[in-house]
């Protein structure tokens, strides 16, 4: 059982990785759109760093904020879920021409990003502990956290379910009819991912990948 100060502690080394994770992923679904010819993201907001237009209270905040606290409570082990607000996008404004590429750069700009701020933050990690020796555990348990956080998303998101990414990205690479009818279950993802992640699947499927995603970024930092 964790202590109060332990747990504050907990929230202060997650929360950064937590904001720049989610703002930047969907940041970058907005960047990608607007270089199509999709105006949405800017009109709606979105296509700015700072973090509260990305934001979900629910999603971004309480249901985090809760599963870290009653994770790090109960275990000792922080284990966070969440999601952002997803970013407007008009599909119809892109062009004709590279429709196809238009949709497949917006639902994998989010989970790319991802994978570049764990890159960074990993590269960060090794100039770490040329710091004085005060500084060096704090930001590198943020840095640690941010890299988990990074990886989580970019993993998540491209299970191939939509609405995630992942089933985006296969809703664009697959012939028709087979993309409609994989479009179509848009409706049936949350459920499915509710349901997985209530049986436990949800965890089991997302573990390997995420280990071998972290050891990569772990051997950047210097940490194997």
């Amino acid at each position: 059982m964790m202590t109060t100060s332990e747990i504050i502690t907990g929230i202060i080394t997650w929360a950064p990785g937590i904001i720049f994770a989610v703002t930047l992923h969907e940041w970058a679904h907005g960047f990608a759109a607007t270089r199509f010819g999709d105006p949405t993201p800017a009109i709606y907001g979105r296509l700015t760093l700072k973090p509260w237009p990305h934001i979900d209270p629910l999603w971004s905040i309480v249901i985090p904020v809760v599963m870290l606290v009653t994770t790090l409570a109960t275990t000792g082990h922080p284990v966070v879920f969440g999601g952002a607000k997803p970013v407007p996008i008009n599909p119809n404004n892109f062009s004709p021409n590279s429709f196809r590429l238009a949709l497949l750069s917006v639902a994998i700009a989010g989970p790319l990003m991802n994978i570049i701020l764990a890159l960074i933050c990993a590269l960060l990690l090794r100039l770490v502990f040329f710091l004085p020796l005060f500084m060096i555990d704090p930001l590198a348990s943020m840095l640690v956290a941010a890299i988990q956080m990074n990886v989580l998303l970019a993993v998540f998101n491209m299970l191939p379910v939509p609405p995630l990414d992942g089933g985006r990205v296969a809703t664009a690479l697959l012939p028709f009819p087979l993309n409609r009818k994989l479009a179509g279950l848009e409706k049936f993802g949350l459920p499915i991912i509710i349901i997985l992640a209530f049986s436990g699947n949800l965890g089991s499927l997302l573990h390997p990948p995420m280990q071998w995603a972290l050891s990569m970024f772990y051997s950047v930092a210097g940490l194997d």
